[in-house]
């Protein structure tokens, strides 16, 4: 039977469903987080932001309640960069990354530093300062230093962040709020020992229903995971089976939606790095090639793809949208954009007296890499 070849536009459209970004969804916050797996969040903002643009009624207190009551946090999981999460995410799909942050540490200059020394006294003794008061990477290391001094500081606090499932705590991550990243263990933070029950499975098919369809390295690109062919393989029969226009084997869960390519996919303004924009080994089903280095900040969403992107600036008391197009708008798309832009203004502005949306002219080249944060 021949396999469906499903175009770029129809994952597009697939993708854009998935993620609640063609019509906004009536969830809470911790549903749509738990929807999305986790939410890219080395930007402290970004989730808020990320969680507007997909929920209806969104607002900036329900996701600070939920990280002040300790129902969500931010910590290093995927690929090793800082994700928002539930509690109950954290401590039941923490352990399915504890081999690639293992395997990252050992390949890492830090982890060279480290050879021969006996990491579990290490880990006991980071745990006790943690659990005595959160503590910065630098204050960590400079207390493990103070024990094992002829060990790099840098090093010794890198290896916790591998090695120990920690977190980072309020106010860092609460909206209005600004803070040094300070962490403690998600078993202090959260009351409850990480899980190791959970299956890679689940996860995979979890990441189908919210990217899908996907290669399996798409999997591997969004996750940081390896070896996971035989896991998928094992799942196949259970699963549909597509092509995209490169001929690669794409999968998806029975029941995941595939709109009709032509659906109309409003002006949506994502955060950086959001989910979609580094959810794929091949990202272009959202964002052109050419114009992969605009996932550093804010990006535009016209037509269902990356065209444009956006920043907010500040002065005095009032506030500007300002974006910046990737190509000629039309004075349809400019309208639409204008709007989307003002609700997004009044979401971001709280008291701000003057509000303004700018739209400037077509960009001449792509966007170059800024310093990546790391949260």
């Amino acid at each position: 039977m021949r396999t469906e070849v499903l175009s770029q536009r129809a994952l597009n459209r697939a993708l854009l469903e998935r993620q609640h970004l063609l019509r906004r969804r009536r969830a809470s916050a911790s549903q749509e987080i738990e929807h999305l797996v986790a939410m890219q969040a080395q930007v402290p903002n970004s989730p808020y932001v990320g969680l507007w643009t997909r929920l209806e009624g969104f607002q900036p207190a329900e996701l600070a309640d939920l990280i002040v009551k300790r129902r969500a946090v931010r910590l290093g999981i995927m690929r090793n960069t800082v994700h928002l999460v539930t509690a109950r995410d954290c401590l039941s799909l923490r352990a399915l990354f504890q081999p690639m942050l293992e395997r990252t540490l050992r390949s890492s200059p830090f982890g060279r530093h480290l050879v021969g020394l006996e990491m579990s006294a290490v880990l006991d003794a980071a745990t006790r300062a943690m659990i005595e008061k959160p503590r910065t990477f630098s204050q960590l290391g400079s207390l493990l230093h103070e024990r094992w001094p002829d060990r790099d500081a840098t090093s010794l606090a890198y290896a916790i962040r591998h090695l120990l499932p920690i977190v980072q705590v309020p106010p860092r991550g609460v909206w209005g709020k600004s803070a040094q990243p300070t962490w403690t263990t998600a078993e202090h933070w959260l009351g409850r020992p990480v899980e190791s029950n959970e299956s890679l499975d689940r996860l995979i098919l979890r990441y189908l229903k919210a990217f899908g369809p996907a290669a399996v390295a798409d999997i591997s690109a969004w996750s940081g995971l390896t070896g996971l062919r035989s896991i998928v393989e094992r799942l196949r029969p259970n699963l549909r089976t597509f092509q995209d226009e490169r001929g690669r084997e794409l999968f998806d869960i029975p029941d995941g939606p595939l709109p009709d390519p032509q659906t109309p996919s409003p002006p949506r303004f994502l955060p950086e790095y959001d989910n979609i924009l580094i959810g794929h080994d091949d990202r272009t089903r959202v964002i052109d090639h050419a114009f992969r280095y605009s996932i550093f900040m804010g990006t535009l969403l016209v037509d269902g793809f990356v065209q444009g992107t956006w920043a907010i600036k500040r002065a005095g008391d009032g506030m500007t949208l300002a974006i910046d197009p990737l190509r000629r708008l039309t004075r349809a798309e400019r309208s639409a954009v204008a709007e989307e832009g003002e609700q997004l203004v009044a979401f971001v502005a709280g008291g701000a007296a003057r509000r303004e949306v700018r739209i400037t002219a077509v960009a001449t080249s792509a966007p170059r890499p800024p310093q990546s944060p790391r949260g």
